[in-house]
């Protein structure tokens, strides 16, 4: 009978080892000040992930947006608008952050000016990360729709 825990042990190991988190920062200003994406994938059977922005200036606030859950492959275009306030592109969804007080809000539309262009959040080599944006590599900047 000593086996049934041991078995109830091995079979729950595959589910701990599903969850799967994984942030990509833009820091404005070190670590204190910084926008965060992060992907979540609860269970080895999810389909897709979870996202959620963090957008944090500390000491004086740090929030945990949910933004749209999306499939396996995920690309997160961040614009700046003015400092401290950021436009982020998922897809066809256009949000809004600021960090004076880390709040967030979803467009109705497209934006007809997002901002400056300063890069992405993706996978890469199966690393999730934020990619700056380099003059040199112009092909990798989103054109208007």
């Amino acid at each position: 009978m000593k086996l049934r825990p041991l078995l109830l042990a091995l079979l729950t190991v595959p589910l701990l080892l599903g969850c799967v988190k994984e942030p990509a920062a833009f820091l404005i200003q070190g670590g204190d000040h910084s926008l965060t994406i992060e992907r979540n994938k609860p269970y080895f059977w999810s389909a897709g992930w979870e996202v959620d922005l963090i957008t944090a200036r500390y000491p004086d606030c740090q929030r945990r947006h949910p933004l749209k859950k999306t499939a396996e492959k995920i690309r997160i275009d961040l614009y700046r608008v003015e400092p401290g306030v950021f436009i982020l592109n998922q897809g066809k969804r256009w949000y809004i952050t600021e960090t004076r007080d880390c709040r967030m809000q979803q467009f109705d539309a497209e934006p007809p000016d997002p901002g400056d262009f300063i890069g992405y959040f993706r996978e890469k080599n199966d690393t999730f990360l934020f990619e700056p944006y380099e003059e040199e590599t112009k092909s990798t900047k989103p054109g208007k729709k």
